[in-house]
C-alpha cells in the first residue's frame, strides 16, 4: 500500500465529528494506519491531527476536553467573544493537558500545521518544532480567529499568526494519499452524506462543500457549539462515517 496522510479539515467545535472518526481510524484501521505517514490540519483540524500524531492514547480526553470547552463557550452571552473571557488561555490549558512532553519530537516531520501569515495572508504549513512550547504556538496560531478568538494574532519565529483556515482549510501533502477528513458535506473522502437538492459547490480555502442548508448550520456551529445531545451526536457520525470509508476501502479491521 502506498504512503497514506490524513488531513483535517478547519471546523472549530465540529472537530468533535473528527474526534469520532479518529476514533473509528483507531479501532477499525489496522491497514490505514500501517500505511499512515504524516497528518494534516487547519485550526481544529491541526488539533485533532496533533493529537493523533503524538498522544492518540488521549483521544478521550480530548473528547471530554471539547464537550467542556463547548459547555464553557455556550454559557457566555455572547459566545468566545464576551468581553472577559479569555478563549486561547482554555484552548492552551487543553492542550498542555494533551500533548505529552516529548510531542514535538514525535510530531516533527510527522505533523503538518496550516496557519495563515497575519500580515501578508499567506499559507505556510509548519512541520519542524524545536520544543514542545513551540508546537503548542503552531497549534494556537492555526486556531486563531481575530476578534472571535482575542485581538492579537499569536507571535511564533519573529512573526504574527492566525487561523490556518483562511489561507488552507484543508492541507494536502505533496508525498502518497492524503486522506480527507470534514464535517462539511462535500467531496473529502470522510465527511456527512450530503442531503440537499442542489449540487451547488463552495471553494473555502482549498476545501470543496456543498452549498446547503445544513452545511450553513454547521459552519455556524463551528464557531457556536450546539448542546451537548448534538457535539455527541456529531462525535458519533464522525465514528461512522469513517467506518463506511473504511468499508468502501475494503481496509476495516475488526
Amino acid at each position: 500500500m502506498p504512503v497514506l496522510n490524513l488531513s483535517f479539515a478547519a471546523c472549530g467545535f465540529l472537530g468533535i465529528y473528527q474526534l469520532g472518526a479518529v476514533g473509528a481510524f483507531l479501532r477499525h484501521g489496522d491497514r490505514l494506519l500501517g500505511s499512515l505517514g504524516a497528518c494534516a490540519g487547519a485550526s481544529a483540524g491541526a488539533l485533532v491531527a496533533a493529537v493523533m500524531v503524538t498522544a492518540p492514547d488521549k483521544l478521550e480526553n480530548c473528547k471530554e476536553f471539547t464537550y467542556r470547552f463547548a459547555d464553557s463557550v455556550r454559557r457566555q452571552p455572547f459566545g468566545a467573544a464576551t468581553p472577559g473571557y479569555d478563549f486561547m488561555l482554555t484552548l492552551r490549558e487543553g492542550i498542555e493537558e494533551i500533548l505529552p512532553s516529548e510531542a514535538h519530537r514525535l510530531a516533527t516531520g510527522r505533523l503538518h500545521v496550516s496557519v495563515t501569515n497575519s500580515t501578508s495572508g499567506r499559507n505556510h504549513i509548519l512541520s519542524r518544532f524545536s520544543s514542545r512550547e513551540e508546537l503548542i504556538q503552531a497549534l494556537l496560531a492555526s486556531s486563531f480567529v481575530p476578534f472571535y478568538a482575542g485581538l492579537k494574532p499569536v507571535e511564533l519565529r519573529g512573526q504574527k499568526w492566525m487561523d490556518g483556515g483562511f489561507s488552507d482549510s484543508l492541507p494536502i501533502l505533496p508525498v502518497g494519499r492524503t486522506i480527507t477528513v470534514s464535517p462539511f458535506a462535500g467531496l473529502q473522502d470522510v465527511c456527512p452524506v450530503h442531503r440537499g437538492r442542489s449540487n451547488t459547490q463552495l471553494t473555502l480555502a482549498n476545501m470543496n462543500i456543498m452549498l446547503s442548508v445544513e452545511n450553513l448550520k454547521r459552519l455556524n456551529q463551528a464557531l457556536f457549539p450546539p448542546s451537548s445531545a448534538g457535539m455527541q451526536a456529531l462525535c458519533e457520525e464522525g465514528f461512522k462515517d469513517a467506518v463506511g470509508f473504511l468499508k468502501r476501502q475494503d481496509w476495516m479491521s475488526s
